[in-house]
């Protein structure tokens, strides 16, 4: 397996912790000390997981509507001990009406890798 396809690899793995809800496995993903800028932090930097683990707290029933993530037109980049993977994010969900519709945003998800593997260190979402 290449760098990229194993940076690919993670990368879709992360998207499947975010669509099921999975805290834990979220969590060591990613550094504690996390950066992001995205949407829900209105223009703002946000730094660690307190921020994120709010939205997967948030109260989910049973018929939760499923979410699926593929990653398309992916680019990675590897500079040394750290690597940018870029792409468009399409999530296939329901609506509130429970039809299917798909978002998209574009995303730069930035991994550092130390003792312990890669580790989610910064990412960019914007939507599309």
């Amino acid at each position: 397996m290449t760098i990229e396809s194993e940076l690919l690899e993670i990368s879709s793995k992360l998207l499947e912790t975010i669509d099921s809800g999975n805290w834990t496995a979220y969590k060591a993903l990613c550094d504690e000390s996390i950066t992001c800028f995205e949407p829900e932090a209105l223009g703002h930097l946000v730094v660690g997981l307190p921020f994120h683990k709010f939205y997967f707290d948030l109260p989910g029933s049973p018929t939760k509507p499923a979410r699926q993530s593929t990653i398309s037109s992916p680019h990675v980049r590897v500079l040394g001990d750290a690597a940018v993977v870029s792409y468009v994010r399409v999530v296939q969900k329901l609506d509130g009406s429970g039809n299917p519709i798909s978002v998209a945003a574009m995303e730069t998800r930035v991994w550092h890798k130390g003792s312990s593997g890669w580790k989610h260190v910064h990412f960019h979402r914007t939507p599309c």
